[in-house]
């Protein structure tokens, strides 16, 4: 069974972080593993507080975890401070060779809450952007990563080579927060591969815990044996397939969570006994 590790943080509205991470994991077959690196009291209508987790207790739980059972590849979300990213990033870079690592540069929640200290920006980009296999950020965080640009094509084309220059692999900007019909990324890499992945754009206020969604998508496909190219146009596909069956689901006073199991008909359900 293909196994897969999130590094990320806690939702107990169950949409987003670790829970939305164990979800996409099960609904591509594999199996999910977690490393807890901060606790956000949160909701579908914000976080309310963030508890950092002790880097050490960050450290043992990946020692925990690799001395049992190592994954085929790993999805890095929140990271929430500096000492937790060198931790991760010290860790992995002797534990982590030659599995394949999708980072999802969490900073701000949907909500537009802050999840990573101001101090760790550079930290993030000297240190775990570097180890990553592919980088995965919005427009928003991308705007953090490297400065202000346009959102046309041509300067999210040239933000994204930026990205690149800090050493990741790859890069899929997403354009998810821009406007028109479609949601177009593009996906680009260290040997030249330049492809935008296009769907239509899905009215609906439910989309928290699209990005933890669409990296935990990729990665699972990624521990599946698909190429990079490929296991992000299946996380595209499932992520726009979770986003179609959830859009007019009514969890929550706030941003609604996605449906992670939607190929799971009713009728299955009723034929267990």
């Amino acid at each position: 069974m293909d196994k897969v590790l999130s590094i990320a943080g806690f939702d107990g509205s169950g949409g987003a972080g670790i829970q939305a991470d164990l979800k996409t994991f099960s609904a591509f077959g594999c199996f999910g593993m977690t490393v807890l690196t901060a606790l956000p009291i949160q909701n579908t209508q914000g976080v309310k507080k963030s508890y950092p987790i002790p880097p050490l207790a960050v450290k043992e739980q990946l020692e925990a975890i690799f001395e049992d059972i190592i994954p085929d590849a790993i999805k890095i979300g929140m990271l929430a401070n500096k000492e937790v990213i060198e931790v991760v990033t010290s860790f992995l870079k002797h534990n982590g060779q030659n599995i394949p690592i999708v980072l999802d540069p969490v900073m701000v929640a949907t909500s537009g809450d802050r999840l990573l200290s101001a101090d760790a920006l550079e930290t993030l980009k000297e240190l775990l952007i570097p180890l990553s296999t592919l980088t995965t950020p919005n427009i928003s965080e991308a705007k953090t990563l490297i400065g202000p640009f346009e959102t046309t094509k041509e300067e999210m084309e040239t933000a994204a080579q930026k990205i690149l220059l800090m050493g990741s692999h790859s890069v899929l900007l997403k354009g998810g927060h821009l406007d028109g019909e479609m949601a177009s990324d593009l996906y680009l890499d260290q040997n030249g591969t330049k492809v935008w992945l296009k769907k239509k754009r899905i009215k609906t206020k439910n989309t928290h815990g699209t990005g933890c969604t669409l990296s935990a998508a990729i990665a699972s496909s990624l521990a599946m044996g698909f190429d990079l190219l490929e296991s992000c146009k299946k996380g595209k596909a499932y992520l726009h397939q979770a986003l179609i069956a959830a859009k007019d689901l009514r969890i929550g006073k706030g941003s609604g969570p996605l449906h992670h199991f939607h190929h799971l008909q009713s009728s299955y359900i009723s034929s267990l006994v």
